[in-house]
């Protein structure tokens, strides 16, 4: 590291290790903190891959907090931990940068259980505001004095959580500071050198202080209270654009520059010294101080591996991914069926519309990090005839359960739900990882649910759903899979029909999704059948049933926990057919699977193919055990 960041800013990172020491300098020396920061983020990631631009943006805001708070008593949240690595780095965490992400090493997101300074748990957006106002409501009943701040990004805000939060702050007059980050579309355009000036006035004390006073004097006075308060609001909305937060109940101050260190120390430490529900408006470049991600944000919001010199990042060798394969399947239906609209929520290049949106502006939705919406718009859409695909990953699919089950399934509506990365997900971890979706799926009265084996049947049973009259989930992983190429027709496949693909004797292994390669290595060991299921919902009872009566023992396989999955229907349309046959169920265990790579993650699953064997043959009754071995 010493080569990438230099032997000065090293020995200075050293020296502010953590936030007691950062606040021993003198103010003037924090700039060079910044740069420190900054250089060493940009040469770490660079090793391990991770969340660059957000962070980048947030540098100086970071190092203003912590030099003004008494960080971990006062409560720092970050939103989401895309925009925390400076906060990590400044935290104690910097020499295990290097583990971002890894196995057993730092996460990518915020955790409570990794260091005190994270005071909440954070991998999906929208969640700060929420907590900080908890923590300062708990704060208050308990009698303790302390400062309780939540930071959060534009993106972030979009999302209705945010603003129930700040509706609910305002109501309570709670002790409360939110700091919105505003790094992408400014929510109003910064106004220079008026703006910073109207900042520093209005979160002074003396301005405070005088708008207290005249309003306890006023109050005395018949009739001038609400034309004093007219006059207030009058005045600032003509600068500022907080006229929204102050009606919520904020002091609003803002927009300001985010990366003028002494202003944002100097505002901060006025807002430090006021109370009830603030709302610091900094505006930020994603990507501030690196070149290629200040060229391209969004490119370098989340990367690989890359050279630190060019930014060229390293690309992995995998086949075409299913986010391609539904990329290129969406785009075929919209050139040949003008009924079909994708949604996303602010998953656009995540989720594989990049091209969609291209080629079919109008459409195209997104909605922005606000899932509940996107669920329930597309079923409006779906009452009058639209044809709309939801792209969402699994793991924020959850976010909108009741709009899954009470306005599309309730409702039958035709709405065709594209669920990437599901199952686990690699660096992303237990935050993100698509452990529930045929559990919370398959219990939903209307609903189908699909599991492909491979990328070809992942653009058929797209297809299928699509062309289905009711609600179905279409649900695939990151990244690659078998390397069965798909072709460029819009094919179906039969409607809740699996197909055998190994034929043995004894025993028959029933698989749900892209696990199938798995389970035919399996039966190959056990000289079993193997049958590639593709629906948890219809599930092909006639199927089930040959396999249970030919076969003296079944095994089940799935990329989900196994309560209330996949094998959970087998064993529930057995016990209702009276068809008594022993069962194995292979999924994803009662637990949440920390970040590792994908491969790692199944192993700990116990979903290896010697993992499997190794079971299945202790669970075998001794006949058959004989046999298998």
């Amino acid at each position: 590291m010493q080569k990438d960041v230099g032997e000065a800013a090293l020995a200075l990172l050293a020296q502010v290790d953590t936030p007691e020491a950062l606040r021993q300098l003198e103010a003037d020396r924090l700039p060079e903190v910044a740069q420190a920061v900054r250089d060493y983020l940009v040469a770490s990631v660079s090793r391990t891959g991770g969340h660059l631009a957000a962070g980048l943006g947030v540098v100086e805001l970071t190092v203003a907090l912590h030099y003004v708070f008494n960080t971990p008593e006062d409560r720092l949240v970050w939103d989401v931990g895309h925009q925390a690595y400076p906060h990590k780095i400044l935290t104690g965490r910097r020499e295990r940068m290097l583990t971002l992400r890894q196995k057993d090493g730092l996460s990518g997101f915020l955790r409570r259980d990794e260091s005190e300074y994270d005071a909440f748990g954070a991998g999906h957006s929208s969640t700060s505001i929420s907590a900080a106002l908890g923590m300062a409501v708990a704060a208050r009943a308990q009698g303790l004095e302390r400062q309780h701040i939540a930071v959060i990004g534009d993106g972030a805000l979009s999302a209705g959580m945010a603003f129930e939060a700040l509706n609910h702050a305002g109501a309570i007059d709670s002790d409360l500071l939110v700091i919105l980050n505003d790094n992408d579309m400014s929510i109003s355009r910064p106004v220079g050198a008026v703006s910073n000036y109207l900042a520093r006035v209005l979160s002074s004390r003396f301005y405070n202080r005088m708008r207290e006073g005249s309003k306890q004097v006023l109050e005395r006075l018949p009739g001038m209270k609400d034309l004093a308060h007219r006059w207030e609001e009058h005045m600032k909305g003509m600068f500022m654009p907080g006229t929204l937060f102050e009606e919520l109940g904020f002091t609003y101050i803002g927009p300001i520059d985010g990366h003028d260190l002494p202003l944002l120390v100097s505002t901060l430490e006025n807002m430090r010294e006021m109370h009830g529900p603030r709302f610091l408006h900094v505006v930020t470049q994603k990507g501030r101080g690196y070149a290629p991600a200040e060229g391209d944000p969004c490119v370098y919001h989340g990367v690989t591996p890359f050279n630190l010199s060019t930014g060229k990042m390293d690309k992995s060798a995998g086949g075409k991914t299913f986010t391609s394969v539904f990329s290129d399947w969406i785009c075929d239906l919209g050139g040949q069926d003008s009924r079909v609209m994708a949604i996303t929520p602010a998953m656009c290049e995540g989720s594989g519309l990049v091209e969609f949106a291209r080629r079919f502006p109008e459409r195209y939705h997104d909605v922005g990090i606000a899932e509940q919406h996107a669920v329930t718009f597309a079923a409006g859409l779906a009452c009058e005839g639209v044809k709309p695909v939801v792209a969402i990953y699994s793991t924020f699919l959850q976010r909108a359960y009741d709009q899954l089950v009470h306005d599309v399934a309730l409702q039958n509506l035709d709405v065709t739900f594209a669920v990437d990365r599901a199952g686990e997900v690699g660096a992303d971890g237990a935050t993100h990882a698509g452990m529930f979706d045929l559990s919370y799926a398959r219990c939903v009265p209307n609903m189908a649910v699909l599991a492909p084996a491979d990328e070809a049947e992942c653009r058929a049973l797209l297809q299928t759903a699509w062309e289905h009259p009711g609600p179905a989930l279409v649900r695939y992983p990151r990244g690659a899979g078998m390397g069965v190429l798909p072709g460029q027709g819009l094919d179906t496949l039969p409607w809740g029909r699996g197909e055998i693909r190994r034929q043995g004797a004894d025993i028959a292994i029933l698989s749900f999704g892209t696990l199938l390669d798995r389970a035919l290595a399996l039966g190959d060991a056990l000289g079993a059948s193997v049958a590639n299921m593709r629906f948890v919902k219809p599930l092909d009872e006639a199927l089930v049933r040959e396999l249970a009566q030919g076969h003296r023992f079944l095994v089940t396989i799935e990329e989900n926990v196994v309560a209330g999955g996949a094998g959970a229907a087998v064993s529930e349309y057995l016990a209702a057919a009276g068809i008594d046959v022993p069962l194995l169920h292979f999924g994803l265990p009662d637990r949440y699977i920390e970040q590792a790579t994908q491969a790692e993650q199944l192993a700990e699953a116990g979903l290896g193919v010697e993992q499997m064997l190794e079971a299945v043959r202790a669970h075998l009754p001794p006949g058959l055990a004989q046999a298998a071995g």
